[in-house]
């Protein structure tokens, strides 16, 4: 297996960039993101993961260890595919998607284009548990405000994910007034 890739880029492409290590060019495709920060003539270095299928070898690379990880996981669940897991990371940082996962944002996943909603819904359910949401929110605790609603929406029988999920989906500019905050959070239900 190619796990590691380094070298000067000499050519981009729509998804893709050619890097020449040593004499050898490899075709790697990349997220949006990374693509984006990508340059002709740059000396990078990408995690990859080598799919190897009846009439192809096609390296995927990855600015970090642990976006190439969250990929590897992407593809256990049933239906995603490679081009799909791409433009998961390609939408949705790593720390989004994480957020996404762990909190059963079906909503969130579905806009992800080629990501239904059935799609989005198995990937939650195949990856409850699997996905360490530490780090995505890393030092960011709820306001009282927002820990006062996490319990409200907790009480009417929603789940400690789904209670997140919505506050984190209430606007910044919100009215302060916590009758005001569970109607928006309990519009975010609706829209699900």
């Amino acid at each position: 297996m190619i796990a590691l890739v380094s070298g000067t880029v000499v050519a981009t492409g729509s998804d893709y960039v050619i890097i020449d290590t040593s004499g050898v060019g490899y075709l790697v495709h990349l997220p949006k993101p990374t693509l984006s920060a990508t340059n002709d003539g740059d000396a990078v270095r990408f995690f990859t993961s080598l799919i190897v299928r009846e009439d192809s070898l096609t390296l995927y690379g990855f600015a970090t260890w642990a976006q190439r990880l969250l990929f590897d996981q992407l593809l256990a669940v049933s239906g995603i595919g490679p081009k799909v897991a791409m433009s998961l990371l390609s939408s949705l940082s790593p720390d989004d998607l994480k957020a996404a996962l762990a909190s059963g944002d079906v909503v969130r996943l579905s806009k992800v284009p080629g990501i239904g909603r059935k799609t989005a819904e198995r990937m939650v359910l195949e990856l409850k548990g699997k996905i360490d949401p530490r780090g995505v929110m890393a030092g960011v605790m709820p306001s009282s405000r927002d820990s006062e609603l996490i319990d409200v929406l907790m009480g009417l029988g929603y789940s400690a994910a789904e209670a997140n999920a919505a506050v984190a989906n209430i606007p910044a500019d919100a009215p302060d007034s916590i009758d005001d905050r569970i109607r928006l959070a309990l519009r975010y239900f609706g829209g699900l």
